[in-house]
C-alpha cells in the first residue's frame, strides 16, 4: 500500500515467498493432486453399483508423503479412442446415459471456461463420447452458464485437499496472517457433500446432461479441439439457450448453492 515502508514491505515478502514456494513444488503439487482424486475415488467405491474405472491400488501399502500408484480408466472403449497419452481421471459407465467421464482439479485458481482445464477435459470426453463431469475447488458461475447448457455436469468442493504429510504447510497457508488460504483441508477422506454429489445428485443429473452434450456435442468438440474459437463457443450457446440454467434444484444438485460458512475461531 502507498506509504508503507519499503523494509517493512520486503519483511512482509521475505515471510511469505518461501511458503508460496512450498505450495508451487512440483513434488508437493503432485501429491495434492492425487488427494482430491483419492476423495473422490473412495466416495465412487462407496457406492458398490456405479461401475467405475481409475482407482489407487496402494493406498494403505504406505503414507501420503509419496504419490500413490494409479490404475487409469481406459482411454479406449469400443471403437473410440482418446488421442495420444491422455486418460481422464474417472469413467462411469451407466445403462442410460453411456459413458460419464470425470476430471477433477484440485488448484487454488479458478476455473473459468477458456482455461485449459476445460477444454482438454471436453476433448478427451468428445473423444469417448462421455458425459463430461468437471470437480474443483471453485467455478466461475460463468462457466458453470456456459457449460451446463452443452451437457457438462459441475461441482464445486469450496475445499482444497492438502496430503496429510503437509498439514504443516496446511497451517500455514491458513493462517489469516500468512496467505490465508482458509478453505485447505487436510485428508484424502470424501466429505459429506463430496459423497452426496457423487452417490446421489450425479446419478440424478446423468441422463439430463446427455441428452444436452449430444444436442451441442458438435459445437462442444470443436471448442475442445479448438476449431471453435472461445468467443464463438459462448456467443453459439448463450444463442442456443432456452433458459438460463440458474434454477435452484441444478444449482444444489450440481453444489453450486454455497454452504453456510464456518465461523472465524479468532472471533469467537
Amino acid at each position: 500500500m502507498d506509504g508503507t515502508p519499503e523494509e517493512d514491505l520486503k519483511q512482509r515478502y521475505e515471510e511469505l515467498e518461501p511458503i508460496h514456494r512450498q505450495t508451487v513444488d512440483p513434488n508437493f503439487t503432485k501429491r495434492m493432486g492425487q488427494t482430491m482424486e483419492i476423495a473422490v475415488s473412495r466416495a465412487l467405491q462407496e457406492r458398490a453399483d456405479l461401475y467405475s474405472t481409475g482407482h489407487y491400488s496402494d493406498l494403505h501399502e504406505h503414507g501420503d508423503d509419496k504419490p500413490y500408484s494409479r490404475a487409469e480408466p481406459p482411454s479406449l472403449v469400443g471403437n473410440l479412442a482418446i488421442p495420444g497419452k491422455k486418460k481422464l481421471d474417472f469413467e462411469i459407465f451407466t445403462e442410460t446415459a453411456g459413458v460419464v467421464g470425470i476430471e477433477v482439479k484440485n488448484i487454488r485458481e479458478w476455473i473459468y471456461v477458456n482455461r485449459p482445464e476445460v477444454t482438454e477435459m471436453v476433448s478427451k470426453c468428445c473423444a469417448l463420447n462421455a458425459v463430461p463431469v468437471l470437480i474443483a475447488r471453485r467455478i466461475a458461475y460463468e462457466t458453470f452458464s456456459v457449460l451446463n447448457a452443452c451437457g457438462v455436469v459441475i461441482h464445486q468442493t469450496y475445499n482444497q485437499l492438502y496430503p496429510k504429510y503437509d498439514e504443516e504447510l496446511a497451517n500455514k497457508v491458513k493462517d489469516k496472517r500468512l496467505l490465508g488460504y482458509h478453505d485447505v483441508r487436510v485428508g484424502n477422506g470424501p466429505d459429506a457433500r463430496l459423497k452426496r454429489f457423487v452417490q446421489v445428485n450425479l446419478p440424478n443429473l446423468w441422463d439430463e446432461a446427455r441428452g444436452k452434450f449430444d444436442e451441442h456435442k458438435e459445437l462442444l468438440c470443436g471448442f475442445g479441439n479448438k476449431t471453435v474459437a472461445y468467443g464463438e463457443f459462448v456467443a453459439r450457446v448463450r444463442g442456443r439457450e432456452e433458459r438460463r440454467p440458474d434454477s435452484l434444484d441444478i444449482e444444489e444438485a450440481m453444489g453450486w448453492a454455497r454452504p453456510e460458512p464456518e465461523p472465524d475461531p479468532d472471533e469467537e
